[in-house]
């Protein structure tokens, strides 16, 4: 009688926690840039606001803190670019769980925590390429900072205050839960863009207003390297105003408390059903 061994067969070698990761963020990053209207709206709409109202406009070459106004309205754009990065992903991430794709993603080998985290990287990266591309066509059309470090800070600056809007987008997801609710908190931000003087400076009544508004502390925060607090007014031979950091911070503050009060309302109450 004789016996025969099995023939040992080729597996192929289980990939590790980090490689499905970086494998995931890569996809979803290609996934996200295809799409043409998230991509017009992050990528391509921020900068060219920022050549209409930067380049196109005669006072771009004018004198502004440590800078130009062109520099003035880039930073602008490249926050209002940045804000719709944060809260496109993570209200996107919110309905994918609520549709079950977390499930899905699961059958891959992806943890729940590295799709989380995942997905964070995803909001960074998506924040920071409107960033790039606002900067690099600012530094080619006459954007000009006092020095190199001007234009560190400012940049690393609209990501940060960016990253709170996560929460926002977050917050629209979990009180609709629905793929609509991504598009209505981008649409209201359009408004709060307005009152946070992103697109044109605001004065009197609509200025007192805007200081109670989610974006006018960051916008504010971003621009700091290059005004130091300074609003530009509206019309020429206007008294030039200046705001405390500290009304920024606490702008920031309260609109992070309230974002992050929605969502845990929200998450509870979807806990509850």
């Amino acid at each position: 009688m004789t016996t025969t061994t099995p023939t040992p067969q080729h597996t192929r070698p289980k990939k590790s926690q980090v490689e499905i990761l970086l494998r995931f963020v890569g996809w979803e990053f290609w996934r996200n840039f295809r799409m043409l209207d998230a991509t017009f709206f992050v990528l391509v709409l921020p900068a060219a606001m920022y050549l209409m109202f930067g380049v196109g406009m005669d006072q771009g070459e004018l004198p502004a803190g440590y800078g130009n106004v062109s520099a003035y309205v880039m930073t602008s754009m490249a926050v209002y670019g940045a804000v719709i990065a944060t809260t496109a992903m993570a209200g996107s991430a919110a309905v994918e769980r609520n549709m079950g794709w977390g499930r899905q993603l699961n059958l891959t080998g992806l943890t729940e925590a590295n799709y989380i985290i995942g997905k964070m990287l995803m909001a960074l990266l998506m924040a920071i390429s409107p960033i790039v591309i606002v900067y690099v066509v600012g530094a080619f059309t006459g954007a000009q900072f006092d020095s190199f470090g001007h234009w560190v800070a400012s940049a690393a600056l609209c990501l940060v205050v960016a990253i709170p809007f996560s929460l926002y987008g977050l917050a629209f997801a979990l009180l609709f839960r629905s793929e609509t609710a991504v598009s209505a908190a981008s649409g209201f931000l359009v408004i709060f863009a307005f009152f946070g003087n992103l697109f044109i400076p605001l004065g009197g009544v609509l200025l007192e207003i805007a200081k109670f508004t989610p974006l006018y502390g960051p916008a504010m925060l971003a621009r700091w390297p290059q005004t130091e607090g300074m609003l530009i007014p509206m019309q020429a031979g206007v008294e030039v105003q200046f705001e405390s950091l500290w009304v920024l911070f606490a702008n920031i503050g309260a609109w992070t408390a309230i974002f992050g009060a929605i969502c845990l309302f929200a998450s509870r109450r979807r806990t509850s059903r």
